[in-house]
């Protein structure tokens, strides 16, 4: 399989979380993140591919906040290619899969629902980008979507958010917003909204 991760078994009735870092992170930063959501639920977390002056990330940039778009819809379907792969190899059902992304991670995350529908039974993106502007989004007719974002975040301005939630919804997927104070950072708070919102849609 074309990349580097990381793959726990848990119980195979609960949810799969497809781990996705941000910038500079690794298949490691998020693994405990998604145990305080779901102890019993599998992972399999996704080392980003691209590398930007030694930063894993999973697609290129021509700028801070501009996407070198081609290489995003590539990367984007490659992502796609791996995830049929690692259901295949693992034993998984591709329509378990709850995606947690974090920055870059939630930017491509996002991006796979331009391409894909019903990829996700559900979607956890912490202060995700607008990936596609000129595109229309796949019908996502009942895919609940939570999304963590900052007032102040610097990185992923709120306008950036917000137009994102627009296009989640007229996509018809069921999004509920947390926002934070802490900028682009993860806080407890966050990760507390994260969790409760899992807890109603999943079930623990």
């Amino acid at each position: 399989m074309t990349y580097h991760h990381f793959y726990q078994e848990g119980n195979p009735t609960r949810p799969v979380f497809l781990l996705l870092h941000g910038t500079g992170g690794t298949e490691k930063d998020l693994i405990p993140l998604a145990k305080m959501i779901d102890e019993n639920a599998s992972i399999l977390s996704v080392r980003g591919n691209v590398s930007e002056n030694g930063m894993n990330r999973y697609f290129r940039r021509l700028s801070e906040g501009v996407f070198d778009l081609e290489d995003l819809e590539k990367r984007t379907h490659e992502l796609a290619t791996f995830i049929t792969e690692a259901a295949t190899e693992y034993h998984f059902k591709p329509d378990q899969i709850v995606v947690l992304g974090y920055s870059n991670g939630a930017n491509i995350a996002a991006s796979m629902l331009y391409f894909f529908k019903d990829i996700f039974q559900g979607a956890l993106l912490h202060h995700p980008m607008v990936p596609f502007r000129d595109r229309e989004m796949m019908a996502q007719e009942g895919l609940h979507i939570f999304v963590g974002a900052g007032v102040n975040d610097p990185i992923c301005p709120p306008d950036e958010t917000k137009d994102l939630i627009k296009r989640l919804e007229q996509a018809k997927s069921k999004v509920t917003t947390y926002w934070g104070t802490a900028g682009h950072s993860l806080t407890q708070e966050e990760l507390q909204a994260a969790k409760s919102w899992y807890e109603e849609q999943f079930g623990i």
